[in-house]
């Protein structure tokens, strides 16, 4: 198993734990949890490792890195992907709130409305309900 994959494994279990019903592009239901995590998000350029809806919104971004890897150098990969949703997913004109970067072992959190954004080391993903708007 390459590392990145390993890593994602530890992502869904964590994700799982904290409530998200991980689930593939493929094959996803947004109506059938309040907090659903999607694999392989598609953006413009790309994908995303995670697309994070709750109540069917799309609240947040996560992307997953190898264990071993610096997460702050992550973030500026983070938020160019927030900027960069398929139009019918944006929520009122604005991109993406929450971002996140995890190598399922160490996981960094960024809540773009605060007045001075900054990625932050989080112990667990947040449960979906602190993250409903």
């Amino acid at each position: 198993m390459r590392p990145e994959e390993s890593a994602r494994e530890k992502i869904d279990e964590l994700l799982s734990l904290a409530g998200w019903s991980v689930q593939d592009l493929e094959r996803f239901n947004l109506k059938s949890s309040l907090g659903v995590a999607i694999r392989e998000f598609p953006i413009e350029s790309g994908y995303a490792d995670y697309a994070l809806f709750v109540d069917g919104k799309l609240v947040g971004l996560s992307e997953a890195k190898p264990e071993g890897m610096t997460l702050s150098g992550v973030a500026e990969q983070t938020e160019r992907y927030s900027s960069i949703i398929p139009e019918k997913f944006h929520i009122k004109g604005e991109n993406v709130r929450f971002l996140y970067e995890s190598t399922g072992v160490e996981t960094f959190f960024r809540d773009k409305k605060d007045p001075s954004p900054r990625s932050r080391r989080v112990f667990a993903f947040h449960r979906p309900e602190t993250l409903k708007e």
